[in-house]
């Protein structure tokens, strides 16, 4: 019999990385499962379990999908700098239910500590459903209006955006009653119900010009609304047992 060495101090056991299977497009897993065998694939791998099937990202062409997904990041992470206990995030995985665990291209959440719904757990995965989440999509077709909406919806994100570059389009979700409604731009700008102050310019982002729409979140951050809904988060902060969510 052959005898098996323990391992030095400090060290784990090797994992042996043959033995996991590889995770496959198409493959209908638990996530528990999934997350298994997403962690044992190479670093540049990217994979989402939607409704219990793994979907494999495929190569992203730079003005269909990365820079759209960059706008849309620096968006959020602007309105975060200016907003205490709100955290913006891009392309992390979130456990939505053990069916979904999506990785948003961009995504708001309110932190726990101030009512936020989602929490950080400790190996550094968003458990539940951020408040607001983003989508870059090529056109009505896509994945994320169809399957990704329907686990965004029933797990309680709150507002959810999809950006159609292909369609030069942008739909943007309210959830109300366990439905999710669009949400319509006054004189051209969206305004988001769930986080005040998160201003959105539509003809400025499908045209192109990010500065404008940094200038338009920027007047968003420095709103009345904005200013109550920071002290609100202040609030629920110290009480630690409310919501700094407008009702």
């Amino acid at each position: 019999m052959t005898r098996t060495e323990p391992s030095p101090p400090g060290f784990a056991p090797a994992v042996d990385q043959d033995s996991i299977p590889p995770l496959e497009n198409g493959d209908r897993l638990t996530r528990e499962e999934f997350e298994r065998r997403y962690e044992a694939m190479p670093d540049h791998v990217k994979a989402e379990l939607i409704e219990g099937i793994v979907y494999m990202a495929s190569p992203v062409r730079h003005r269909k999908h990365g820079r759209p997904h960059i706008w849309l990041a620096g968006w959020l992470a602007t309105y975060e700098s200016c907003t205490p206990g709100v955290e913006a995030g891009d392309n992390g995985s979130v456990r939505l239910d053990l069916d979904n665990e999506p990785q948003p291209d961009a995504y708001l959440f309110i932190d726990r500590d101030r009512g936020g719904q989602a929490r950080l757990a400790p190996d550094d995965y968003v458990d539940g459903a951020p408040e607001f989440v983003a989508e870059v999509a090529s056109s009505s077709v896509s994945g994320d209006l169809g399957g990704k909406l329907n686990a965004y919806r029933r797990n309680g994100v709150k507002e959810y955006l999809v950006w159609r570059v292909l369609d030069r389009q942008v739909d943007w979700f309210v959830l109300r009653e366990g439905r999710f409604e669009s949400l319509s731009p006054a004189d051209g700008v969206y305004r988001s119900a769930i986080f005040p102050g998160l201003w959105l310019d539509r003809v400025a982002l499908l045209g192109g010009d990010l500065d404008r729409v940094l200038t338009v979140v920027r007047e968003g951050l420095n709103s009345p609304e904005h200013a109550e809904f920071v002290a609100r988060l202040e609030a629920a902060k110290a009480r630690g047992d409310a919501t700094g969510e407008p009702q």
